[in-house]
């Protein structure tokens, strides 16, 4: 397999502006309580990894918590491959890292959920040691309770790196952490665009947001909560 792209964050500071980009703003989906900022405090490359960190802001009325969201959108975008992300969960209760993919369909006006969507990793504070995945599609999506995942046990997530790594062809999606599949998607024939928009690109997407429907309750003592990653890899 070819390497396309691959970062070690070897260079403090802000991640790559040639690769990532801030998303910023208020208001979110999901019932989430945080306002996404780009500074240098909550999306930072020091000592050889990319720190994710949410903080909490007492007396900000509209900021109460801060965190980060970066994506690969325009910059960064790959059809089929397998990426690997290695990284650590936070600890605290409302936690709500995700490692995920959205395909960009903008020319086509093309709106979530047609567009696809895959979610690597989804990882809760409130549900310590469990890592799901899953998809979203026109047929399979959270919204009307039909999303396909999974999820696993990794009881030291939040304390150790592990390799969590989607493997992507135009027949399947394989979903593995240090290796082993856990849950794995397959084209069915038939299958159209409404429940298999995997075969144009994606990019990726990272963040961690507070609270929210997956996140849960927010515990104020629990903040700052910190995901890190300490490398990313494409190869085709």
């Amino acid at each position: 397999m070819k390497t396309i792209y691959h970062e070690t964050f070897k260079k403090n500071g802000k991640p790559d502006p040639n690769v990532w980009t801030y998303q910023v703003g208020t208001k979110w989906a999901n019932n989430e309580s945080q306002c996404y900022v780009e500074d240098d405090t909550h999306a930072y490359i020091k000592d050889g990894k990319l720190h994710i960190k949410a903080t909490l802001h007492q007396d900000d009325q509209t900021c109460k918590y801060q965190s980060a969201r970066i994506n690969t959108k325009g910059k960064l975008e790959f059809l089929y491959g397998k990426l690997t992300i290695r990284a650590k969960m936070p600890h605290g209760k409302g936690a709500w890292p995700a490692l995920w993919l959205m395909g960009n369909t903008d020319q086509n006006q093309v709106r979530w959920p047609l567009c696809g969507e895959i979610d690597l990793v989804e990882f809760a504070g409130n549900r310590p040691g469990l890592i799901t995945c899953a998809i979203h599609t026109d047929t399979y999506n959270h919204k009307i309770n039909t999303d396909k995942g999974a999820k696993i046990k990794v009881l030291d997530a939040s304390d150790v790196f592990h390799d969590y790594t989607l493997d992507w062809t135009k027949d399947y999606l394989s979903f593995q952490i240090d290796g082993k599949e856990y849950f794995r998607v397959d084209k069915a024939a038939g299958d159209t665009v409404s429940e298999w928009p995997f075969d144009h690109p994606y990019y990726l997407i990272i963040n961690l947001a507070v609270g929210g429907w997956y996140g849960g309750a927010i515990h104020d003592e629990d903040l700052p909560y910190e995901m890190v990653i300490e490398s990313i890899k494409i190869e085709q």
